[in-house]
């Protein structure tokens, strides 16, 4: 197991404002962006653990890694003559959820949020960099719980598992409803694939501000069958 804790934050003004789509808010949006950048830029401390982990007992529906059971036909199809993967938590760190914002101000407090996502995008980055360097890996792709029904969000608790005291190593706790906190944190299992995959090419949902690549019913078929596909 390895802890990434001396993350670099590097992030663009511009960037940022593209991103919350006030390009023509003028010189205050401006102002407060940078004045944003500039607090995170000093207390922002991501984070992200992950660890070498061994597949064993693919069925085509369940898998285990390193002994936990994770079902998924996805999940299982992926990892067909894989032998090993890497499991990983990250986040944009607790830090920023102490940064001080007065309550009526909506559009800070979006900024900020926006730029917490982003912080963890930089610590998702960092850490697939490293795993292929370290590992001498080609591409890689990656899978997380609760991003397609056929692997529910339930499964976070086995992820965590492989860690053991995650909030004790990297300040991430897991609800009773599973959900991660702080709420800008990721979790997964990455892969070694000569096809990249992506989980947004089996959902269908059209309006995802996160979506990644485009849905691809035939990959649909391929993984879960004809039934799987929706019927218009």
């Amino acid at each position: 197991m390895e802890i990434l804790d001396n993350i670099p934050v590097n992030l663009e003004r511009e960037k940022i404002i593209e991103r919350l789509r006030l390009d023509h808010g003028g010189k205050q949006i401006v102002e407060m962006v940078q004045e944003l950048i500039d607090v995170v830029v000093s207390t922002a401390r991501p984070k992200a653990v992950y660890k070498v982990s061994y597949v064993d007992n693919n069925n085509g529906n369940s898998v285990d890694i390193d002994g936990i059971k994770f079902s998924s036909r996805v999940l299982c199809a992926n990892l067909n003559k894989v032998e090993r993967v890497f499991p990983y938590i990250a986040t944009c760190g607790t830090e920023l959820d102490r940064v001080p914002l007065p309550s009526e101000d909506v559009l800070r407090a979006f900024c900020l949020d926006t730029i917490q996502t982003m912080v963890l995008g930089v610590a998702i980055n960092y850490l697939a960099d490293h795993v292929k360097q370290k590992y001498i890996l080609g591409q890689m792709s990656h899978m997380n719980p609760g991003s397609l029904e056929d692997w529910p969000i339930t499964q976070q608790r086995e992820l965590f598992s492989l860690f053991g005291d995650v909030e004790g190593l990297i300040g991430v706790r897991l609800t009773q409803d599973y959900v991660m906190r702080p709420l800008r944190s990721s979790s997964g299992i990455y892969f070694p694939t000569e096809i990249r995959f992506e989980s947004c090419q089996l959902c269908p949902r059209e309006k995802c501000i996160g979506r990644r690549a485009t849905y691809d019913s035939n990959l649909v078929r391929k993984y879960l069958g004809e039934d799987a596909v929706p019927q218009h």
